[in-house]
């Protein structure tokens, strides 16, 4: 490889970083607020290390899911081609909505089960009077802890229905949502993260997910009725 040759490889690999960073950089703009707030939250994990920054604060978090973007694309087009290679129509759709899912869910569950300040000492506490909390998060004005818990599970909501046929049904989200923040209320209890394990946070955590799985229904709904416009093959005689 001559000279040139080399020059060239390493101008499309820093250009290639550079988009990737920029990327990132727009990704985290467009769902966190003001370049300037972008950066101090990021920079955070960085000014103070350890291990316990990155994985057990709400910015550590946040870095490390921006920093996985370039991964989950890449995962994306992953399963699509070898889909896509398979004969499957449906080959982006469906990995969109894996890779989605799981992009767009882990991080806000990593989240509402990181450790408060009294973790393991405080002893877990219950509230299941409906509404009781969310009259008090709304007298505080604390709205975005309302919004947190609406987007906990939003990619699930909108996305599962386009990806399983049996979940394409708002009640079927609803309750798949409320089942999954059932248990994570019972995890926060069980494990003492000084949090407050509340029947307010499952309505929001499953409102939040049955309204994205309206929002998305429009496509589930012609995906479900394209499926079962298909022609089924004949069943073989017996013989």
């Amino acid at each position: 490889m001559d000279q040139s040759t080399s020059l060239s490889a390493h101008a499309r690999r820093t250009r290639a970083i550079t988009l990737v960073g920029l990327a990132v950089l727009a990704t985290a703009i467009a769902v966190f607020g003001p370049v300037d707030t972008v950066l101090k939250m990021l920079s955070m994990p960085m000014r103070e290390p350890g291990w316990y920054v990155w994985v057990a604060t709400f910015n550590g978090v946040v870095l490390l899911t921006v920093a996985a973007l370039p991964l989950a694309a890449l995962a994306l087009w992953a399963l699509a081609r070898r889909r896509s290679a398979a004969g499957s129509t449906s080959a982006w759709r469906m990995s969109l909505a894996e890779v989605g899912i799981v992009y767009g869910t882990v991080p806000w569950v990593w989240i509402t089960m990181l450790p408060g300040e009294g973790a393991g000492v405080v002893p877990g506490r219950v509230s299941l009077v409906p509404l009781r909390d969310l009259i008090a998060i709304l007298d505080d004005g604390a709205t975005g802890q309302i919004v947190g818990n609406l987007l906990v599970f939003v990619a699930l909501g909108f996305l599962a229905p386009l990806r399983f046929a049996a979940l394409a049904s708002v009640p079927r989200i609803l309750a798949l949502a409320a089942g999954c923040s059932v248990l994570i209320e019972v995890a926060q209890y069980v494990l003492r993260l000084d949090r407050v394990s509340s029947v307010d946070d499952v309505l929001l955590n499953a409102a939040g997910a049955g309204l994205a799985a309206l929002a998305s229904r429009r496509w589930w709904r012609a995906a479900a009725e394209t499926s079962s416009d298909r022609p089924r093959p004949a069943p073989v005689p017996g013989r």
